[in-house]
């Protein structure tokens, strides 16, 4: 099957006097993630995904004759486990490039880790926006956006569809993403559409098991619209709960990480809710779905673990995507046979590349730009589990604010012209 990677070309003739470093047997690099734990319904099938994407490209030839050999260490081991064998596989067995991590408070952790190892490392799925708005980093780069990119499409989603709404209220774990991912939702709505009302706030524990509590007060609230930034277990709980009570007929729901939710809800995602996809992340890609690499893709990736993939899988691809084409970047370059260190991250800075989204792009501080797709639930028929329509793509571009200022600050600055003023492509079905 062809690669489903857009890369730079390679020179052909290389001269021997021009090699930077010395070609590897094999391309060692070390992936984060999660394989036990409630994170594992991201982690586990993003670890599918990159064993695709590596036996495809090593069947290939590998980059510039080397194959890639992936290394996983999972994040569910905890803190401590995890800190020790990122040094392990990136001292001791000699990793090139590290991948981590899931967890925001992983990649806080691992950062400055990473910096102090002199390894690159590509932050390929966690969204906090603090990592390059509080720190500067030569060696760190994120091949996909962050929070703001995510919320921010969500409000103007919500903005665009549903103009009148007075009232939210937010069900959201109580911990540093339910409680960061909120802020920069509910500052935007500040700024954009200063008359909205918040009738309830709830931060239920992580991995709480029912949700009564919470749905019987909003059900006595009536909020026009909720909104849970809530994933995996939680959300799937929050929102079975929620259908089987009615709560799902009498408000509008937005749920910007749902798209990975999707199959394991069925029926239980009614038509009609706001459904985000954490990027452009969806097995009906409107822009993508009749590429012949993206169907065959599909295709493989289903038949290898019996599911749709789902939003890991495309930024698993997009670091994947990064990581490939800065190698073939670094050696075209620089004539060289095999790029050193400091080649690499040259070839790294601005880096344009493609997964099995978009195109994408580096920013001088590293932060990916990345464009996001959000949609509402349709249940066809087609599938067993809701679709969506009304699909939005919005550039990435609008969505995050200038280097060296923080998202915050920035939002703050926003008033009702921003959501009108972004570049969107919308799709009916």
């Amino acid at each position: 099957m062809k690669t489903l990677l857009t890369t730079s070309a390679l020179c052909v003739a290389m001269p021997l006097a021009a090699m930077a470093a010395d070609k590897p047997e094999t391309l060692k690099i070390g992936m984060t993630t999660f394989l036990t734990g409630p994170a594992s319904v991201f982690g586990v099938p993003a670890r599918d995904a990159m064993d695709i994407f590596v036996e495809n490209l090593n069947a290939e030839g590998g980059i510039n004759g080397v194959p890639i050999e992936v290394t996983y260490i999972d994040e569910g081991a905890g803190a401590e486990a995890l800190t020790s064998e990122y040094r392990r596989v990136a001292q001791t067995e000699g990793a090139e490039v590290m991948l981590a991590s899931i967890s925001s408070g992983n990649c806080q952790t691992l950062a400055p880790l990473a910096e102090d190892l002199k390894v690159p490392n590509l932050m390929w799925d966690c969204g906090t926006q603090r990592i390059f708005e509080e720190q500067s980093y030569d060696y760190v780069f994120r091949p996909q956006g962050n929070a703001t990119s995510e919320m921010l499409a969500a409000v103007a989603y919500l903005l665009k569809t549903h103009p009148d709404f007075e009232t939210i209220a937010v069900v959201n774990q109580d911990y540093a993403w339910g409680r960061d991912s909120w802020d920069i939702f509910h500052t935007a709505l500040e700024a954009m559409k200063p008359g909205v009302k918040v009738v309830g706030e709830f931060f239920p524990k992580f991995g709480a098991p029912d949700f009564s509590t919470e749905i019987s007060r909003l059900q006595a609230l009536r909020p026009d619209v909720v909104l849970s930034t809530s994933w995996g277990g939680d959300l799937d709980t929050f929102v079975q709960q929620a259908f089987q009570r009615g709560l799902m007929n009498t408000s509008t729901f937005v749920l910007p990480l749902a798209e990975s939710s999707l199959e394991r809800l069925g029926s239980s995602l009614p038509a009609g809710h706001i459904v985000g996809a954490r990027g452009d992340h969806y097995f009906l890609h409107p822009e993508r779905r009749d590429d012949a690499d993206f169907k065959g893709f599909m295709e493989q990736y289903k038949d290898a673990t019996g599911d749709i993939p789902v939003y890991s899988v495309f930024h698993a691809s997009q670091a994947f995507a990064a990581l490939k084409t800065a190698y073939e970047k670094a050696i075209a370059d620089n004539g060289v046979d095999w790029p050193d260190e400091d080649q690499l991250l040259a070839a790294l800075d601005g880096l344009e590349f493609q997964g099995l989204g978009r195109a994408l792009h580096l920013r001088e501080d590293h932060q990916g730009v990345e464009s996001q797709l959000m949609g509402t639930s349709a249940q066809t028929g087609e599938y067993p589990f809701a679709t969506l329509e009304n699909i939005m793509i919005f550039d990435g571009e609008g969505l995050l604010p200038p280097v060296g200022e923080a998202s915050i600050d920035w939002i703050k600055g926003l008033d009702a012209s921003f959501a009108d003023g972004l570049s969107v492509k919308t799709y009916e079905n």
